[in-house]
């Protein structure tokens, strides 16, 4: 699958389609850092907001120009309902090394959650894992869902879409090339997944536009499967017109 990103990666695009932060705080009370290793000289670092060690942990992708740090205040509207949140950076934001890249992004997915896997069972937190991607986060969330259905719990998307290929389109940017390869592969994918899904998004999105949420659901193998609309909600503030409504929505999901 990284292979099919080759084009886009290769090309000017990618300063239109990353807006890497390099940012980047220490963690507030009660979280801590984990750095993983995703490839020779590269680390992502990721930030873990514990709050029940006998809860869900959501794995969470954030959206284009968020850095682990800006979920310092976020946080604790998940660790209030009972979930735990850990947040991944990707290459080149926050204190995370390299350079942002596609092909990146769905390697290192599958290598942060391994490794994060691995290092909070051991510190005892032998919980139900979910993962939630947000905006450019969804790539990495399905890559996610696709390849551990039966280690996973559920997928959340907010303000999310099916392939970048349709974000090209979107933002009126020129294309590498023929993309055709890259979204039939992503809806064959997103066709496969099986686990429960939730998809989140705001009713006026215009860098993401809602059609494109919808698309996103509807092409999901998942039986079980919920699409909320957050009403006057757009892009960046989905998460605060109506936090009530949205964090409810989470809750049922991993906790209910």
């Amino acid at each position: 699958m990284p292979d099919l990103y080759a084009k886009i990666d290769s090309s000017s695009l990618l300063m239109y389609l990353f807006y890497p932060r390099r940012q980047h705080s220490k963690p507030p009370d009660g979280a801590f850092d984990l750095e993983v290793p995703v490839d020779e000289g590269i680390s992502i670092v990721c930030r873990a907001f514990r709050g029940n060690e006998k809860k869900p942990w959501l794995l969470y992708f954030h959206g284009n120009g968020e850095v682990v740090s800006d979920y310092n205040g976020i946080a604790p509207m998940y660790n209030e309902r009972g979930i735990n949140l850990l947040v991944a950076d990707y290459r080149g934001y926050g204190a995370s090394q390299g350079n942002p890249s596609f092909q990146g992004m769905v390697k290192d997915a599958r290598v942060i959650f391994e490794n994060v896997f691995e290092n909070l069972s051991e510190d005892g937190f032998e919980n139900d894992w979910f993962v939630m991607g947000r905006s450019l986060g969804s790539i990495s969330a399905l890559e996610l869902a696709v390849h551990y259905p039966d280690r996973l719990k559920g997928l959340i998307i907010e303000s999310g879409f099916i392939s970048v290929a349709g974000l090209i389109h979107h933002r009126g940017l020129p294309s590498p090339g023929d993309l055709t390869p890259l979204e039939k592969e992503y809806r064959r994918l997103t066709g496969k997944i099986s686990l429960p899904a939730l998809v989140i998004h705001g009713q006026h999105d215009r860098l993401v536009p809602l059609i494109q949420g919808r698309d996103l659901f509807e092409s999901l193998g998942s039986e079980q499967k919920d699409f909320i609309v957050i009403p006057g909600a757009a892009h960046n503030d989905i998460m605060f017109v109506d936090s009530g409504k949205y964090m409810d929505a989470i809750n049922n999901f991993v906790i209910n």
